[in-house]
């Protein structure tokens, strides 16, 4: 595998190839934020929140940094006007789903972003798809994906094998940038009650 070449924030910087600009930028020391990446997953680019600046052959661009392979001689910018602007609204728009998030706050904090710009909708799930894409790729159960679509999409449990396999598992509930999932999961237990009845093997309640 060759060597790339590139820099970073001013900061010359290599990478072996087939890198993103994220996981070039992470073995640099240099941050960019994300809600949606995780290192067992393949990338995602749902959140955005990773959104940076490369330059190359010309042409300034905003790409999604956990998606942007690294290539020679790739300059890159990870804060700028335009990148925390950019970074800001997208921050009061999950804030309106997810205002006492603590990861999101505490980047609000760092963007400036007001909590109060749009109406609170309360859904407390941001779609970052951590919980659906682990429980795929990971663990190979499926017990959890989406529901609906825009903005009516949601997370949903299938209650059977959630049943059978959340309540011993629970490794993407720390994943949940929100706090949301557990409530899910403890809804879809109440919702699949009956289906729980005839299973006394299941726990009645899931702790955190």
């Amino acid at each position: 595998m060759g060597e790339i070449r590139l820099q970073i924030d001013g900061k010359d910087v290599q990478a072996a190839e087939g890198m993103t600009v994220l996981e070039a930028a992470a073995a640099a020391g240099i941050f960019i934020p994300t809600l949606c990446h995780h290192e067992k997953l393949e990338p995602y680019g749902g959140c955005r929140i990773c959104t940076v600046e490369v330059e190359a052959r010309g042409r300034t661009n905003l790409v999604a940094a956990c998606l942007y392979p690294v290539e020679h001689d790739l300059v890159v910018r990870t804060r700028s006007a335009r990148i925390d602007k950019i970074r800001k609204m997208i921050l009061e728009l999950l804030l309106a789903h997810a205002p006492e998030s603590p990861q999101l706050r505490a980047l609000a904090e760092e963007y400036h972003a007001d909590e109060n710009r749009f109406d609170k909708e309360s859904s407390f799930c941001i779609h970052c798809g951590l919980c659906v894409r682990y429980c795929a790729e990971v663990k190979q159960k499926n017990a959890i994906g989406f529901v609906d679509r825009g903005a009516r999409r949601e997370i949903c449990f299938n209650p059977e094998t959630a049943l059978a396999e959340c309540w011993k598992c629970k490794e993407c509930f720390p994943l949940c940038p929100t706090s949301a999932l557990q409530a899910a999961y403890v809804l879809t237990l109440a919702l699949a009650s009956p289906f729980a009845r005839t299973h006394p093997e299941m726990p009645e309640t899931v702790d955190s």
